[in-house]
This record gives C-alpha cells, sequence and structure tokens, in this order.
C-alpha cells in the first residue's frame, strides 16, 4: 500500500479546520472561515502563509494575471477554502491548476458550506 503524501500535515490541518466548522458551523461567507482558521493554525504552531499569490509561466514567459492561493500551509501543501453545496469538479480542477503552476503536489479542498465539514485531498 502507498503511503499517504503529507500524511501527519494533512491530519493536523483536518483537525484545525474542524475545530473552526464546530465553533462556526456552516452559513458564514468564505472570508469569515480563513480568518478563524488563520486564527486556528496559529494557536497550534502550523506554519502557513496566506493569500500567497503564484505566477503563472507561459512558453517560458511569466504571464500578467496570477492566482493567489488561499493558504500555503508547511510550505508543501495548497488549502483552498469553499463554502459551496458539495465539493465539485470545479473546485477540483480550480486546485489542479494552482498545483501546476506552483509545482507543489498535494492540495485540500475544504468545504464550509455543508453542516458537516466536507474536504478532499487533489493529489499531481
Amino acid at each position: 500500500m502507498a503511503d499517504i503524501l503529507f500524511k501527519e500535515e494533512s491530519y493536523k490541518i483536518i483537525g484545525a479546520c474542524f475545530e473552526v466548522h464546530k465553533i462556526l458551523g456552516h452559513g458564514f461567507k468564505e472570508a469569515v472561515y480563513k480568518d478563524a482558521l488563520e486564527l486556528e493554525l496559529k494557536k497550534i504552531d502550523i506554519p502557513f502563509i496566506r493569500e500567497k499569490p503564484f505566477t503563472i509561466i507561459y512558453k517560458e514567459q511569466k504571464l500578467k494575471h496570477f492566482f493567489i492561493a488561499d493558504f500555503v500551509v508547511y510550505e508543501t501543501i495548497i488549502l483552498e477554502i469553499k463554502i459551496g453545496s458539495y465539493i465539485g469538479e470545479p473546485y477540483i480542477k480550480q486546485t489542479l491548476n494552482y498545483l501546476k503552476a506552483s509545482g507543489l503536489r498535494l492540495g485540500m479542498v475544504i468545504n464550509f458550506g455543508m453542516p458537516s465539514l466536507e474536504y478532499q485531498r487533489v493529489i499531481i
């Protein structure tokens, strides 16, 4: 059986997200969950950068536009925060594109928009 990529780190991140969801529930805007998650990650000493910009390279040229990851955690994991009714294909594709552009291998889509927290790991 294959090893799970960044297993311990993922476990800690999901734990922090569950704590935020336990306190806030569902129904807020994304920004509220990002603010709360930022506090929770600091509290448990998980290193992160919030709203980290990444340039996009096309045929060896840097494009004018870029993307901003909601969080980059442990310098290795892109964390995308959503408040949808489910984790759908557009969120997965967006995260895959972010991984390609950033050179990172693991992304996590976290959905605070439901009565129970939902998350999905995205790996390239």
